[in-house]
């Protein structure tokens, strides 16, 4: 996200994290506070918050960690 800053001078205003309220990275939310941007957290048990990721993961999970 630094370097996105750096080279282009943009920061989003929204980042949308999908570990919900327990998530606890001190650094990201130092980051997010400092550049004014906003953490916007997934509901617990609300995969449609973030269809995208879940369905990467459903993927990823099915095409390759499971046929090791």
């Amino acid at each position: 996200m630094q370097r996105l800053h750096q080279q282009l001078g943009l920061v989003p205003e929204r980042v949308q994290v999908d570990n919900g309220s327990e998530f606890i990275s001190k650094a990201l939310d130092r980051w997010a506070y400092d550049q004014h941007a906003t953490l916007d957290f997934s509901r617990p048990g609300k995969p449609t918050d973030n269809p995208y990721s879940e369905s990467f993961n459903g993927s990823f999970r099915d095409e390759c960690l499971n046929v090791h």
